[in-house]
Order: structure tokens, then sequence, then C-alpha cells
């Protein structure tokens, strides 16, 4: 009874913070100013290992549900090159290329276009249909989670409202399906409206502001983590967790323990009145990105993909710096020819401590490309005679396509790549 009581007016203070923040904290906020400390970053094997090891998987698991939404779930290259922009490969890589890396995944046969040119055409595996079925009814049941991920995203900014490009460069970190825009956002009218920017792009606006939705994950975690005199005094404190090895200086742990005892800003309320250049409105800062990825499914996301968020979420310039202030709440990994953001409290060494539904599918898929992979490089899948150049059974399905289109390969379908994935650049725009 007595922890029951003790929670019940624990939630109750953190709730009270999100309504308001205080006068008394406001003053306070203005007159602690920023410290010039510098953290060195030291490499972190083990987070390094949970970026390595999902190499291609973003790529593989959106061209398997491109596939798979098909008809017979089978797409020539060059329809399959029109979606190469959400995919994140290398330029100079060929999409079949890649492809054929991953024979445990994907099946390929060919079919002849009107020119005698044999066109590469990609199917899924049985395996790799059942394990994306699986995929597909666990996003069902977790609809409802998806959708709030999607609502606090959009709470975070200052007007409810995001362009979809920016969305969409976070669409595979927050488990969205990968046409979100026609598979989810449609069949939620009370909840999400699309609207023309100034720069003639398409936003996403959330309608209602939710109440219940707006407590940080930080706030909720104060319950159980957090003291009763951090709580009512707004004083929330960061899990921290360094490299193994790390060796802080005293001065630098001094201003880390002061920093921690700082009011903490909640990142749903308005923080306008926070001058940018205070310690107060760093921790501001670090705790909108401390959502941020509290809301990811991996607690992960590439630096790149938050470069677009300054304006919306009303921060700072060179607001990314955070990352390198606080090696103990956030680790960036340069692995994968990239910089990848991760969250340190969510990480037992390589393993995710909470996991979503969502990522158990994912790992089973990045299972069968190791697999795959390996076997392949080994000589283990031969090109063999292809059956479907003799007859193309295509030809009811693709037929006007292959004869009409002009596209005989992959190389003359990249003049026509749709490429607004690419960047959050006003001048590409969603066709």
């Amino acid at each position: 009874m007595r922890m029951r009581w003790f929670g019940a007016c624990f939630y109750k203070a953190v709730c009270s913070t999100v309504l308001g923040e205080t006068h008394k904290g406001f003053s306070y906020h203005q007159r602690k100013t920023l410290v010039n400390v510098k953290l060195k970053w030291v490499k972190d094997n083990s987070l390094d290992l949970v970026v390595a090891r999902e190499r291609d998987l973003k790529a593989v698991c959106t061209l398997v549900s491109i596939i798979f939404s098909a008809s017979n779930c089978f797409l020539p290259i060059y329809r399959l090159s029109r979606h190469r922009g959400q995919l994140g490969l290398p330029q100079d890589l060929k999409l079949s290329t890649f492809i054929r890396r991953y024979p445990t995944i994907f099946s390929e046969s060919h079919v002849v276009d009107g020119g005698g040119t044999r066109v590469p055409c990609f199917s899924l595996t049985p395996e790799a249909i059942d394990l994306h079925q699986e995929g597909v009814d666990a996003l069902q049941q977790c609809r409802m989670d998806i959708l709030d991920r999607l609502c606090k995203l959009l709470m975070l900014t200052m007007h409810r409202m995001l362009p979809l490009q920016t969305i969409d460069q976070l669409t595979w970190d927050m488990g969205l399906p990968y046409d979100y825009y026609v598979s989810l956002i449609p069949h939620h009218p009370n909840l999400f409206s699309l609207v023309h920017l100034p720069d003639d792009r398409v936003g996403l606006k959330l309608l209602p502001w939710n109440d219940h939705l707006a407590v940080s994950q930080l706030q909720k975690d104060a319950v159980l983590q957090q003291t009763e005199e951090a709580i009512k005094n707004n004083c929330l404190a960061f899990p921290i967790r360094f490299t193994r090895g790390f060796g802080l200086k005293r001065k630098c742990t001094a201003w880390l323990e002061e920093w921690q005892r700082l009011p903490y800003t909640s990142p749903y309320v308005d923080a306008s009145h926070l001058d940018p250049r205070t310690d107060v409105s760093e921790k501001r800062i670090v705790g909108v990105f401390h959502e941020l990825l509290q809301l990811t499914i991996h607690k992960k996301t590439e630096r790149k993909n938050v470069s677009n968020l300054r304006k919306p979420l009303s921060l700072p310039q060179k607001f990314t710096k955070v990352f390198e202030r606080h090696p103990g709440i956030f680790y960036i990994s340069m692995k994968c020819d990239s910089q990848t953001v991760i969250l340190r409290e969510a990480y037992d060494r390589q393993q995710l401590l909470q996991k979503h539904p969502l990522v158990n599918v994912r790992e089973r898929f990045a299972s069968m490309m190791r697999i795959g992979f390996l076997d392949r490089s080994r000589g283990l899948y031969k090109k063999k005679k292809d059956p479907g150049q003799e007859k193309d059974p295509l030809r009811l399905i693709y037929g006007c396509q292959l004869s009409g289109t002009g596209f005989s390969s992959e190389e003359e379908s990249h003049c026509s790549l749709f490429s607004e994935y690419d960047s959050d650049d006003p001048t590409h725009d969603r066709s």
C-alpha cells in the first residue's frame, strides 16, 4: 500500500509538470549559463556491432514490402528501380546486384521484352513470404502503438506538423509501413490532415492535441527511477552509461552532476522562454532527442534523419552537438559509412532491452540475409538456365509495359528513378 501511494504521488507530480512550467523554474533557467565542457568520443564495439549487423536490412525489408504488395508478388527490375530512393543504397551499386546478394530472400527469373532483351524479374522465396506475413500481422496488432508514435512525433513540433519528406526519413525507425501515407493516414481523418506548405511541399498535420500522450518516457520512468524530491522539483536526471574504460575527469564529473540537477523541460511544452545560451536549454534539447529516440523501435536513427528538424522542433543552430557533449546518454556509431545516434540506456551491450514485435521480425530477416549471403559466397547458388525465359509468363501481366515502355534493362530505367526520398530539399517533390 505504501509503494502504491508513493507511485500515485510520483505520477501526479510527473503529470503536473506537463501542464506547465513554474515561474520559479523560469527565473532559475535564466541564471544558468552554458558551460564549455567537452567529453571525448570513445569507441563502443558492442553498439557498433548493433549497427553493423543491420547493414542492408532496411533496403531488403522495403523491397520485400514492395514486391509483396505487387500482383503475384513479382516485379521486373525497372519497376523496383522506381523505389530506389527509399532504399538508401550507394549510387554506384546496381539494384539487381544488391538483390542477388540475398538469395534466401529473393528469387530471380527473366522475361523477354519486345526487343528481345532479357529483363530480370524478382519474387520472394516462400520463407520470405511467410516471415513478411508475420510482420504484417504484427503491424496490425501494434496499429494503435504505431499511431501513437506518429502522433507524439508531430506533437514534438511547434505546429504539430511535418513535411512528408521529413517523416519519410524516420519511417523505418518508427516502424511505420513504407507506404504509410496510403495505407495508414487516409484511414484516420479524425487524427491527420494533409496540408500544402508555403514551399509547395505536402505536410502532415495532427488535428487534436492529446494530453495523455504529452508525457515523455523520462517522466513515465521517473515514478520508478527518480527520487520524490527530484520529481517534486522537476529536476529529472537522464540515465547515464559510459563505454567501459571511459575516463571522466573530476571537472567533467562535477559539471555533469550539476547539469543533471537542472530543471527538466518536457519536450511537449513551449520552451520559447528559455535562453539558448544556457545549460537548461541544452538539457531541453537533450530531452527532445531522448524522447525522439524513444519513439523509434530500435532506439536509434541516422544523424542525417534529424538534420531537418531544427525549425519544426524550435532548436538552435548546431543542435546536434548535444550528441557529442553527452556521450553517456547518446552514442554515435561510425559504422556502415554513416553516423548513427543510439540511445545508450536502451541497450545492454548488443541486446535491445525492450523489443517491439516488429524488431523480432526484422532480426529474423537479418538472420536469413546473413545465411543467404554466406551461402552465395561459398558458391551454393550457381546460375541455372532460366525456365522463365522460354515462355515469359509475365506477358499476360506486364506485356504492354515490357514492349511499350522502352525499358529493356536496369541501366535504361535509371533516368526515371523517383528521388523524392533522398532529400528534404523543397526541390524534391513527391510524385
